[in-house]
């Protein structure tokens, strides 16, 4: 595959999920509306993630004059496109012209890459920023250059911004900066580009020492390291996973990289991109083992592991490449759809397929019309996922929404910066999944069961209630 062929369907596939997006009849996710809402609030980190991902978001709806779903998810698959260019220079530097198109192509129809185009990550943002961070280091193994040292910091610094998963990365380079030549760079570049770096990262260090440490605090709450023990189930479910995030062709070609590495058939080349990406996946398959990991954990390991499948995909089976760019060309096509269907797409016992995206905005409404009908200006909630999306819903309502407060330390973003301050008196709206008592008895004003999306079947409590039945309980 020709360069050009491989930017034309990077732009192609690109222009689909843009197009698609703007019929998408999802609502944001938890995490989305929680992005967005940090977006109205910058800073230099957040309760659960670092800041660049806000950052991201209020740039594209400043830009766009909204902050409208459409243009909080739009970042993702433009993004996405942004990297797979990138990654076809950084395959071309590395290895050469013959696999740029083919490298371009299977990264931008890969899975989790098709699912991040629709609904916006932080694995968007990082990868990017990885993207330019190896391309500036390939380049530096081949040439001392003060440029691309600090490029290399910045973008190291910059994905430390997005997401700590960057650190993942590092075991696997540091070895192979030790074990192979060829991956060694001059002195002064290296300590020039972890100076860089970290001074691009110090302001979300410095914010997580001013608010002891809640960010990194919240990552190995997470992780479970609490409650260790062995689940080889988790490891092998996490593992498998990993033909579904990056598809089955290009994982297999990963893993066979690796079996040829033991058999001594590979080079040097092939050995850092292994050990570049392969140590991410054990990393995170050990972290199941012992407590847990979501799939996409592991995205790290699919900048310099593409690379890796479609170089020894094209010199030994030129026919997977293409094989591959079927089946994930066919799934990146299919499923910016199924958010555009997703009421339509309805399992046999009745709930939708994309059930966790849909049902939320609905709830909100019904509490701000419960909120009106009653008079009462303010909307309180004790589940995050409630209030992430009622900040969202109602940004335009006069209402006021804040969380219960925390009896001990704050368990998320809401609980943490929008408690309920301690001086309001008048009596509030309490939106909940659970029955309420409370000595100053609680008045029920309604309480219905959604009929579809992610709270079918569950009921929705909306009391009147005196602030002091909320307060630290």
């Amino acid at each position: 595959m020709s360069a050009r062929l491989g930017l034309f369907i990077i732009l192609g596939v690109t222009l689909w999920r843009v197009i698609t997006l703007h019929f998408d009849t999802t609502d944001l996710f938890v995490d989305e509306a929680q992005y967005w809402f940090w977006s109205q609030h910058l800073d230099f980190g957040y309760y659960s993630k670092p800041p660049m991902i806000a950052w991201v978001i209020r740039a594209m709806t400043e830009l766009a004059g909204s902050t409208a779903i459409y243009w909080i998810r739009v970042s993702g698959p433009l993004i996405h496109m942004a990297t797979a260019i990138m990654l076809m220079k950084t395959a071309k530097r590395f290895v050469g012209p013959k696999i740029e198109g083919w490298t371009g192509a299977t990264f931008i129809t890969l899975p989790g890459v098709a699912l991040s185009s629709v609904f916006f990550s932080t694995d968007v943002v990082l990868l990017f920023f990885l993207t330019v961070a190896l391309w500036a280091y390939f380049g530096l193994t081949e040439k001392r250059s003060v440029g691309l040292a600090l490029l290399m910091g910045l973008a190291f610094g910059c994905a430390f911004l997005s997401k700590y998963a960057i650190l993942f990365v590092v075991p696997g380079g540091l070895i192979a900066l030790i074990l192979l030549p060829t991956a060694r760079i001059a002195w002064r570049d290296f300590f020039l580009s972890v100076i860089v770096a970290l001074a691009v990262a110090t302001p979300n260090l410095w914010w997580n020492l001013a608010h002891d440490g809640t960010t990194v605090r919240h990552t190995t709450n997470i992780a479970h390291w609490s409650k260790l023990g062995i689940d080889v189930a988790g490891a092998l479910e996490f593992f498998a996973a990993q033909f579904g995030v990056v598809g089955p062709i290009v994982f297999l070609a990963m893993l066979w990289a690796v079996a040829r590495a033991f058999k001594g058939k590979n080079n040097e080349r092939e050995a850092l991109l292994i050990w570049l990406s392969i140590p991410v996946v054990l990393l995170i398959t050990l972290q199941a083992l012992v407590a847990k990991a979501y799939a996409n954990w592991g995205v790290t390991a699919y900048i310099a592991g593409t690379i890796l499948a479609v170089w020894l995909l094209d010199r030994l089976w030129p026919k997977g490449l293409r094989l591959s760019l079927a089946i994930n060309g066919a799934a990146s096509f299919l499923f910016p759809l199924a958010a555009v269907f997703a009421h339509q797409l309805v399992l046999p016992n009745g709930n939708e397929i994309m059930k966790r995206y849909l049902g939320r905005s609905a709830i909100s409404c019904e509490a701000g019309e419960l909120a009106r009908q009653s008079a009462i200006p303010i909307i309180v909630s004790d589940n995050r996922d409630l209030l992430a999306d009622m900040f969202h819903t109602l940004r335009n309502d006069p209402v006021r929404i804040y969380a219960k407060p925390p009896a001990g330390a704050p368990d998320n973003y809401y609980e943490q910066a929008f408690a309920l301050p301690g001086d309001v008196a008048d009596g509030v709206l309490f939106v909940t999944t659970h029955p309420v008592d409370c000595a100053q008895t609680p008045k029920l004003i309604q309480s219905w069961l959604p009929v579809e999306g992610y709270y079918r079947g569950r009921t929705i409590f909306a009391y009147g209630i005196s602030p002091t039945c909320l307060a630290g309980k």
